[in-house]
């Protein structure tokens, strides 16, 4: 390809995407953009609340500050990047959610709950959704030369902010590849281990090579470990882990 790339990596959630993407920038020199991870938004903007207690418009807040700091870090001037996950992602969670159910992963009682909670408001964030499909959709075409998609491979990691529902993530990664498909650009499935990973993808555009294989996984490894632990130091963090009384959680299913 040129030698300028716009190059989106997608895939759901535990599919090693933030270290395969931080690996990859760091071994080819191309720099790596991203959008805040739900945990920091949500020790930022809802703190003492998971994913998983989320209503549909802080799901809405969580989806919005990600697109718009997303839109931000791919628009400052630069000619090549590597974009970890991509602005379609914003509208794949939320679509699942609407399927699957506003907050993947809780309670059975709390799932039905907010079943009944949503009917009469359901159609109207369902057509928000739709938008915001839209709206990602074609940004995608506009700004990415290409896509990357990680299939699910690895087991999930089960610390509160990641909604753990295994239907839930199987369902991200097929409405993922559907999106990639209407969206039209050329991608390509890349599956294996990390290194693996990086020399597939690297073949494939053949990008240039600044850093060993092996150096810049080490490294990346250590930069997404030293940013999970910074967030965990957070006392935010750990009041969103405590359990919950019984009354709160029945207010959060309550509200949908």
């Amino acid at each position: 390809m040129s030698d300028k790339i716009r190059l989106a990596i997608s895939g759901t959630y535990s599919t090693g995407k933030s270290t395969t993407t931080e690996a990859l920038s760091i071994a080819t020199g191309i720099p790596r953009t991203h959008a805040m991870t739900s945990r920091e938004i949500l020790m930022e903007m809802v703190p003492g609340k998971t994913v998983m207690e989320l209503n549909a418009m802080e799901l809405i807040l969580l989806a919005m500050r990600r697109f718009e700091e997303r839109v931000h870090n791919e628009g400052v001037g630069v000619d090549s990047f590597i974009s970890d996950g991509g602005c379609v992602h914003e509208w794949v969670y939320f679509e699942a959610r609407m399927r699957v159910g506003i907050n993947p992963g809780a309670a059975w009682w709390i799932g039905a709950v907010k079943s009944l909670a949503g009917l009469p408001v359901k159609r109207f964030y369902q057509r928000y959704t739709d938008t915001l499909g839209v709206v990602t959709k074609a940004r995608a075409r506009r700004v990415y030369d290409a896509y990357v998609h990680l299939p699910v491979e690895f087991d999930m990691a089960p610390d509160g902010h990641r909604p753990v529902s295994e239907k839930f993530r199987r369902l991200s990664d097929q409405l993922l590849l559907e999106a990639l498909e209407e969206v039209g650009l050329p991608y390509h499935i890349v599956g294996g281990t990390i290194p693996e990973r990086l020399e597939k993808i690297i073949d494939i555009f053949q990008l240039p090579v600044v850093v060993p294989l092996d150096e810049a996984i080490a490294e990346a490894q250590r930069r997404v470990t030293d940013a999970i632990d910074v967030l965990k130091a957070d006392a935010r963090y750990h009041d969103a882990q405590r359990s919950k009384s019984l009354r709160r959680r029945l207010a959060w299913a309550l509200r949908y």
